[in-house]
């Protein structure tokens, strides 16, 4: 009688602990779970960012930026890219204008630009400034290296900073300056950038 216990006890063990061994193998056999999501990184520039970075830029806290920062904003939507630089520039009807700067992108990296360009129109006088330049739809950062004609009725300004917009295709370019002689007046013009500074504005 106790041997028959005896092995019944066995065999109940032997069937449990099969069982156990086949639940841990299908469990070993299951896929794993997929891993969440990537937390998408943003590509383009809040208002906030962009008014942040001019500040520190321009050394100087004014809500003339803010604004025109914002009427960019509604504008064209947020920017995916931002050029800091400065640049120098005069006319008397004819003019030229020449800069050099750093193009930021969040998730293409930042390189190096220069520009150029000639203008034409009712404006006279100098300036030499700093400019803030918000970039539009850039599909990487080489296609900076265009040339960016004038968007007509484009022109802003306000409490010490100006703003105008230059095109070419989808990708757009808005400086803003800060400063006497914005020459907003009736010019027309482009801006050629380049990746190493030159000369030849055309």
């Amino acid at each position: 009688m106790r041997a028959k216990l005896r092995f019944a006890t066995l065999v109940l063990c032997l069937l449990g602990f099969g069982g156990g061994f086949a639940v841990a193998q299908e469990m070993a056999q299951a896929p794993a779970p997929p891993p969440p999501p990537p937390q998408n990184r943003p590509s383009t520039f809040a208002p906030g960012e962009l008014v942040n970075e001019g500040h520190r830029f321009f050394g100087t806290v004014s809500r003339g930026l803010a604004q025109v920062v914002e009427q960019a904003v509604s504008r064209w939507g947020q920017p995916n890219g931002y050029i800091l630089g400065q640049e120098g520039s005069g006319a008397f009807v004819v003019g030229l204008r020449y800069g050099d700067g750093k193009l930021y992108t969040k998730n293409a990296g930042d390189k190096r630009v220069f520009w150029e360009g000639p203008s034409i129109g009712f404006d006279t006088g100098g300036e030499g400034a700093r400019t803030m330049m918000l970039v539009y739809n850039l599909p990487a950062t080489e296609a900076i290296y265009q040339r960016f004609a004038g968007i007509d009725g484009s022109a802003y300004f306000i409490g010490g900073f100006g703003m105008t917009a230059l095109g070419n295709g989808d990708v757009i370019v808005v400086p803003i300056r800060s400063g006497v002689g914005l020459r907003l007046g009736a010019n027309i013009g482009y801006l050629k950038f380049t990746p190493n500074a030159t000369w030849n504005p055309f």
